[in-house]
């Protein structure tokens, strides 16, 4: 498993190549998104895209079922759930007959050049077409369906595969296309869940999907704030009915009102035996004495609008996927695209499908550490925090134990609560005392902290804003002395910050001065939060999820405005000097322009975009131009301004409007993807900074991810891979993805010849 170095296409690099793309086994949201990408890829390289229907069935049925596929045939397709072209699970297929079919009509076309969106299944299958071509050609000749030279002219079948399943279930990848879509139907279903059974003081039972994973059912029970879990992985011992319930009973001794069990359709005990939802309820029901209800989610799981994670990672593996199968000429191993952390990579597709359809057999004989292990890191720490988590103490820390703090710093992130919820359980697990220090280091200067109970932070997993308050701006070095004063005074060993730029700063100033300050010196360890994405030694920060769902949800909303009328839009985001939600939620959103601090804005670019667009207008009859602009991008070329420009230069083309996000970026609920960074990170915070009380190691440090790995960094080295002019890293990974936006979401010439080609 390699990390995958960008191929890159160029336009007409691939002009006489034919690529076919299909969709097979169940659908995942992404899907589109991903057919969208192969597609525009194809064209922008001056090759020939073809839309196999209905899977592999359309393949062997040829005809209709093989369809060149135009740039306007992807379009409006981005923010739609299942799949346009169709999937099917076709057992003719995988007969002799139904490949011979298969390989004639592809011939037939000039296709020898395949990129599959499915499941292991589908990809098994794909591989053992690719090995049985030769043959296959061979057996067709000799049959008089294709001639010699067309033979000679498709030596091999070149192919790359990517994985739409919400199960998340192929070993070597960290995320596959529908997974992150599929957490936000089960978390709004498990929020509204919650607020119903806290009302009732009831228990529900919900089953997730995930035949033979359950990632599903760990992740979203950990971001949902439940109970307990059942997954394939990790099959519970006998009498695990006790066990459950007897954990339930301390949860509400403790003061919860409600309680969540999530259960995996494919969980079983160790003899074998399924655990069904209902049977999880009669032992609720029988052993604690209340009503327990089952709601089993189903279907709603894959359906509905894609995520912005499935959006711009699905873009970029069908962007990388078509890459790879047009550059490459001669016959090789096939690959599958995927994820590690905010990387692509490429898998060896027969390892892949084998390591996958290893982890069940090891279930099935008992080795469940070694099925955990295939699962991944990731999969194996949030089993482990969840089961520390959800095991409340029978009593408070004792009066004397250590006091950790806990606290925010600098602007509002969705996810500082869900961080300061796991902060606060875990030092409780372990035997200390937290304190909540309250509006950040103004409230820490002035004493505003008091101590938090198991109880206190119970539900804050599910809400966005920040409870305990926070504060914008680093203090000077006088309000240090108030500030180590108020920690001496409350005997805080250790501090926990959850915070952005402001806190970094702040720990960084306090690393610098703290030597004439005694409170000062304990260890202090920040932990990454700002919608803005924009802070050293981490690829993400909590919070940027959440605010690129709420600029992609009004960029779908604005499309949808402009659908009657023809329009240019102008959407401003948050950011400062940081493009990511700029560039992040133009990307997934299918803007043709986006404006960023990063790459700065010109007038003779501005001339170029102004004259593309009235071309476009006029000649292509567009309905829509949408650009999205970072609010710092250009000091005089406000969004106001390019407003007036484009609106005066469009001598009435088009209507142009504007759209300022604001503030709601960052008060929307965590999602899914910012809770479980925000659990990861503080365990690993807790874990650390207990490490250090213990061995009187003071240092300043700061978490992150690094290709989905957390990772500690000592502060003063983390600012040092910063600029602190324009407060963000000196490497952003998200800038590669501007290339393929011009790729993928703005029509150029040579997509538009591609197109004119086969009409």
């Amino acid at each position: 498993m390699e990390p995958n170095q960008q191929t890159g296409v160029k336009p007409g690099s691939a002009t006489g190549k034919k690529i076919g793309v299909l969709t097979s086994g169940g659908d995942a949201q992404g899907m589109n998104a991903a057919l969208r990408a192969v597609a525009r890829t194809a064209l922008y390289a001056g090759a020939e895209p073809y839309a196999i229907y209905e899977g592999y069935q359309g393949m062997i049925d040829g005809g209709d079922g093989i369809r060149r596929f135009g740039w306007t045939d992807a379009s409006g397709i981005f923010n739609r759930g299942g799949t346009v072209i169709g999937t099917f699970r076709s057992q003719e297929f995988m007969t002799r007959s139904g490949m011979l079919k298969a390989a004639c009509n592809l011939v037939k076309l000039g296709i020898d050049r395949l990129v599959v969106i499915g499941g292991d299944g589908s990809l098994t299958g794909l591989d053992q077409f690719s090995q049985a071509w030769t043959s296959l050609l061979d057996e067709l000749v000799d049959q008089g369906r294709i001639t010699a030279e067309e033979r000679a002219d498709h030596p091999h079948l070149i192919y790359a595969g990517m994985v739409g399943s919400i199960d998340n279930d192929l070993v070597g990848t960290d995320m596959t296309i529908g997974v992150d879509s599929a957490l936000h139907r089960i978390q709004s279903a498990i929020d509204a869940i919650s607020s119903t059974a806290a009302s009732h003081q009831r228990c529900f039972v919900v089953e997730v999907m995930g035949r033979h994973c359950g990632y599903l059912a760990l992740a979203s029970a950990i971001s949902g704030g439940c109970d307990y879990v059942l997954i394939p992985e990790d099959p519970p011992a006998d009498g695990w009915e006790d066990t459950m319930c007897d954990q339930l009973r301390k949860s509400r001794q403790a003061g919860r009102k409600d309680s969540i069990v999530i259960v995996a359709e494919g969980a079983t005990n160790r003899a074998g035996d399924p655990i069904s939802a209902e049977h999880v309820a009669s032992a609720v029901t029988e052993r604690l004495g209340e009503e327990a209800r089952v709601t089993i989610l189903g279907h709603v799981q894959r359906g509905g609008t894609p995520s912005a994670y499935d959006r711009w990672a699905s873009t970029w593996l069908g962007y990388e996927a078509t890459a790879h199968v047009l550059t490459h000429d001669d016959e090789g191993p096939g690959l599958v695209f995927g994820f590690q952390g905010e990387q692509i990579i490429s898998v060896p597709l027969v390892k892949a499908v084998a390591d996958t359809h290893q982890v069940p057999v090891l279930i099935a004989e008992g080795k469940y550490d070694e099925a955990m292990k295939l699962r991944g890191n990731e999969f194996h720490d949030l089993l482990q925090i969840f089961n520390q988590i959800t095991n409340p103490p029978s009593t408070q820390s004792a009066p004397t134990a250590k006091r950790i703090g806990v606290m925010h710093a600098g602007a509002l992130a969705p996810g500082m609560n869900t961080a300061a919820r796991i902060a606060v359980w875990l030092g409780i697990t372990q035997g200390y005392t937290p304190i909540g220090i309250h509006d950040g280091f103004v409230g820490l200067a002035e004493g505003k902290m008091d101590e938090l109970t198991w109880k206190d932070v119970d539900g804050w997993a599910q809400e966005g804003g920040a409870t305990l308050g926070t504060r914008r701006g680093v203090p000077t070095v006088e309000q240090l002395y108030a500030i180590s004063r108020s920690l001496e005074s409350e005997s805080i060993a250790g501090l926990i910050v959850i915070g952005g730029w402001d806190a970094y700063a702040t720990a960084q100033l306090i690393a610098a001065e703290r030597s004439r300050y005694p409170g000062l010196q304990i260890p202090i360890i920040c932990v990454p939060a700002s919608i803005d994405n924009n802070l050293p030694g981490t690829t993400m920060a909590i919070g940027a999820d959440a605010a690129l769902n709420e600029v992609v949800d009004c960029v779908d909303k604005v499309k949808m405005s402009a659908s009657a009328s023809q329009r240019c839009f102008i959407i401003e985001t948050m950011g400062r000097d940081c493009g990511y939600l700029a560039l992040m939620g133009g990307f997934a959103g299918g803007a043709e322009q986006v404006y960023l601090n990063e790459s700065g804005v010109t007038l003779d670019g501005l001339k170029d975009d102004i004259d593309w667009l009235k071309t476009s207008f006029d000649k292509r009859n567009r309905q829509l131009f949408l650009a999205v602009r970072n609010e710092n991008a250009n000091p005089n070329y406000t969004t106001e301004v390019l407003r007036r420009m484009f609106d005066q230069e469009g001598n009435g083309r088009y209507d142009t409007r504007t759209l300022i996000i604001g503030h709601i970026q960052q008060g929307d609920a965590p999602t899914p993807a910012d809770r479980l960074l925000a659990t990861r990170l503080t365990n690993v915070a807790v874990n650390r900074l207990i490490e250090q009380i213990i061995g009187a190691d003071k240092q300043i440090s700061c978490l992150g991810t690094t290709n989905n790995e957390v990772c500690l960094h000592d502060i003063d080295q983390a600012m040092k891979m910063a600029d602190p002019r324009h407060q963000r890293p000196l490497e952003q990974w998200w800038l590669r993805l501007g290339d393929i936006l011009s790729c993928v979401n703005r029509e150029s010439s040579a997509s538009t010849e591609a197109v004119s080609m086969g009409e």
